[in-house]
């Protein structure tokens, strides 16, 4: 019989991964912090936490953090003020709380995991051009350390793309997720990290054995053919080819709206998108995916009805495919459903804690009901423990490039997935 060593069964418990986490809607922040802080415990020094809070306890953001860590342990602590925050409760249940004060708070305790932090100041961004050593002496953090970020942006942030785009630069092999925080009228930024609120950006990169496996749930679905761009000045779509003619993109979209429904119509009032394709042309990430490509959904921005041109939120060049779309509560549906079902078959490392970040344009806006997105993600994964918060722009990838969007659901599904096993044979 092998000798009993209590040591060695503390650190096998101690081993196994935890997710704590809570939620509040106090209209008092110090009682929402009082209530957080019952429902996770005093106990252990996690390695992460996560901490989202709503605007209306924007003129208390300063006392948070501080407030916090007098009765909670962490090793790194980030965050940021949204639109409303999603938390799930000690009894499992979770909710999206929207336009009311909240704090949602998740202690992550991850053995095996490479967590670090850092803030960035946009107004001295690398060069594009120059070495990608520059944008990682920038911001920190090593790239062999780095197998998912969270990106949190404040929102007087400026150069936004240029700081996204030198990420995926710095880190192409690190799938990133997050958003632009809520603005508000108190004098301080919107962003949480260390014991302090900042201003610009804030990185927290995840690695050694665990990583973020991202979803974007862009809520759209595509209508008439696709098209293959013949002319293009920078945004503005001058005409187009659907294989067999060609034509400025108003005539096509009056073509499309031609074989359209009645309700439909009346959405493209207000609903009407373009999807523009996007070739994966990175090495895959955290050693799950391969190459492939997806319509990245933008905005369209105005139309010249002289020559029919269509000028859309994104640069474009000619020969790329672009799509319309319509923005609707049962593309949303399905179409999340249908993108969280491929990622869980697509995988078989177990999902510990998922990630949301959500636009401020779905929730009760967009479908209707409270806790449209949770409740999708939850038919799924009824005991997952999620956090996340309402962003004013969501930050995630499509086709390997990291992107700005609106309207979307970007989710980030924390899985624990030892890279030693991830190169074997």
């Amino acid at each position: 019989m092998s000798t009993f060593s209590p040591l060695s069964w503390f650190q096998a418990a101690t081993s196994a991964p935890n997710c704590r986490t809570a939620l509040s809607s106090s209209p008092s922040l110090d009682d929402a912090v009082r209530d957080v802080v019952h429902q996770v415990g005093r106990r252990g020094n996690a390695d992460l936490a996560l901490v989202f809070v709503s605007t209306g306890y924007a003129s208390d953001l300063p006392r948070l953090l501080p407030m916090l860590q007098t009765s909670l342990h962490a090793r790194h602590w980030i965050g940021c003020a949204g639109g409303g925050v999603v938390g799930t409760q000690p009894n499992g249940s979770a909710s999206e709380l929207e336009q009311v004060p909240a704090l949602s708070v998740t202690l992550l305790s991850l053995a095996g995991a490479e967590i670090k932090t850092s803030i960035l100041r946009p107004d001295q961004l690398p060069d594009l051009d120059g070495a990608s050593q520059n944008w990682q002496d920038w911001v920190g953090i090593h790239p062999d350390d780095s197998r998912s970020q969270i990106v949190l942006i404040d929102p007087t942030c400026r150069s936004i793309n240029d700081l996204i785009s030198g990420l995926d630069y710095a880190y192409p092999r690190a799938e990133k997720i997050g958003g632009i925080a809520a603005p508000h009228n108190a004098p301080h930024g919107s962003l949480l990290i260390g014991n302090r609120v900042v201003t610009g950006a804030v990185v927290c990169s995840i690695g050694g054995d665990w990583f973020l496996d991202t979803v974007v749930a862009q809520g759209c679905r595509p209508i008439g053919p696709v098209f293959a761009i013949e002319q293009v000045q920078s945004n503005i779509l001058l005409e187009l080819n659907d294989g067999t003619t060609k034509a400025s993109p108003v005539a096509c979209l009056q073509r499309v709206l031609a074989n359209l429904s009645e309700p439909e119509r009346e959405q493209v009032r207000h609903s009407l998108f373009l999807g523009i394709e996007r070739r994966d042309l990175q090495l895959p990430s955290a050693g799950v995916r391969g190459k492939g490509s997806a319509f990245l959904v933008r905005n369209l921005i105005g139309v010249d009805p002289i020559n029919g041109a269509v000028a859309v939120a994104e640069r474009m060049r000619a020969g790329q495919n672009v799509q319309f779309h319509l923005r609707e509560a049962e593309a949303s549906r399905q179409g999340a459903l249908a993108l969280l079902t491929q990622r869980m078959t697509e995988a078989a490392a177990p999902i510990t804690f998922g990630l949301l970040m959500a636009c401020f344009g779905r929730g009760q806006g967009l479908f209707g009901t409270p806790n449209g997105d949770i409740n999708l993600a939850r038919s799924l994964m009824p005991n997952l423990p999620v956090a996340g918060v309402f962003c004013n722009g969501e930050i995630g990838p499509v086709a390997g490039t990291t992107h700005l969007h609106g309207y979307t659901a970007c989710w980030g599904l924390l899985r624990h997935a030892p890279v030693s096993k991830l190169n074997d044979p």
